[in-house]
């Protein structure tokens, strides 16, 4: 299993960036996805997660009413559509897989998950 995270980089505040994960190796269609969040001397955040399905999604409220989680199982890809950046959402963001046998199952927790790419820099310059 491959998970590669793609499109991170240097944006302004109050601008948007959309990340992505290309999973290999895997049947996708049964993997619950995630994504998480590591800023430099801070533990690792949960940011949001999708089901299987895609019918199934949960925000952390931290970035809930900005950031869109969704998945394509048609092309085994995972996106984050990020808006209205702010300084702190400034990290390394990480996409994680984990296969379930519900399909509208989400996990929200980092141990949960038993997938993880290498992750992706994202900073947002105020």
């Amino acid at each position: 299993v491959q998970l590669l995270e793609s499109g991170g980089g240097l944006v302004q505040a109050g601008g948007s960036l959309r990340i992505s994960c290309a999973a290999s190796g895997l049947t996708f269609s049964m993997y619950a996805m995630g994504w998480f969040r590591q800023a430099p001397g801070k533990e690792r955040e949960f940011v949001a997660a999708i089901s299987r399905s895609g019918d199934v999604i949960y925000y952390s409220d931290s970035v809930k009413g900005r950031f869109t989680i969704s998945r394509d199982n048609s092309k085994n890809t995972l996106d984050l559509q990020m808006s209205i950046l702010k300084p702190e959402d400034t990290a390394v963001y990480y996409c994680a897989g984990q296969p379930t046998s519900d399909s509208n199952t989400i996990r929200r927790v980092g141990t949960e998950y038993q997938y993880w790419g290498q992750g992706t820099q994202v900073t947002v310059s105020a």
